[in-house]
């Protein structure tokens, strides 16, 4: 069954004297249940604006997008988005941040505390309950914001390159913490990456996005292709490279 089911999704917008930029034109995608699907693509193809667009924060102005088979017309609890620069509150402890949105749904201060806790020590973070955001490395500071999503307990997870700003080495720690949280919770995961390696590490499909307006090159089938990690990398760059060079007038437009 799709979770998230988009539909010939467009959006444009208005620019200078009587412009229109078109973003996004006839993207069409599923994502089935607890599936991770990952979207790649060149810089500006509109990988975020159509997170965004699932997520509620954007309206598109063609076509549409159904979560659970219910349009998408704002924010919503069944969808919690993670951001690549963490937006946690410089004036609450990681404590704070994350017992944070519970507190805004009403529940009770002793339940919203327990479950902060526990969700802290899901993403490796227990001992730093008391600690401000200021005096943490960049990947304790996602950490915090994954923990402050999941303990919403979302059915869908919209993640926006959230590991585009860490090293190398905490990068691939992130990775596989993500997998092993993934894994055992099971979330259907829409996972934005300009990053081929990490696509294929993570998401059991990649998505290859155009370039502008995006719509949707190739889906990738990573876990059932029977080809290896790097042939599948070959292959997704190739896309990305096509699309690339499509953009700054090296190719011909696909038809």
């Amino acid at each position: 069954m799709a979770r998230i089911l988009a539909r010939d999704v467009g959006l444009a917008y208005p620019r200078g004297r009587g412009g229109v930029v078109t973003a996004l034109e006839g993207l069409t995608l599923d994502v089935a249940d607890n599936e991770f699907v990952a979207l790649v693509g060149p810089s500006g193809c509109g990988k975020s604006t159509f997170l965004y667009i699932v997520a509620g924060f954007l309206r598109a102005t063609r076509g549409g997008v159904l979560v659970d088979d219910r349009a998408v017309a704002g924010p919503g609890p069944d969808r919690g988005m993670l951001f690549q620069h963490y937006a946690l509150f410089p004036w609450r402890t990681v404590l704070g941040n994350v017992v944070y949105g519970l507190e805004e749904r009403g529940l009770p201060r002793r339940e919203c505390r327990e479950r902060a806790r526990a969700f802290i020590d899901l993403v490796k973070l227990g001992g730093f309950e008391d600690v401000y955001p200021n005096r943490l490395s960049g990947g304790m500071k996602q950490r915090v914001a994954l923990a402050r999503m999941l303990a919403l307990d979302p059915d869908v997870l919209l993640m926006d390159e959230p590991f585009g700003a860490l090293d190398a080495q905490t990068r691939r720690i992130m990775q596989e913490e993500l997998l092993e949280i993934w894994s055992g919770r099971k979330k259907t995961v829409l996972f934005v990456t300009h990053d081929v390696q990490e696509a294929v590490t993570l998401a059991e499909r990649v998505a290859v996005m155009t370039a502008a307006p995006g719509r949707i090159r190739a889906v990738v089938d990573v876990k059932r292709g029977g080809q290896g990690p790097q042939a599948l990398v070959e292959e997704l760059w190739a896309h990305v490279r096509e699309e690339v060079d499509r953009a700054s007038g090296m190719r011909p437009a696909r038809g």
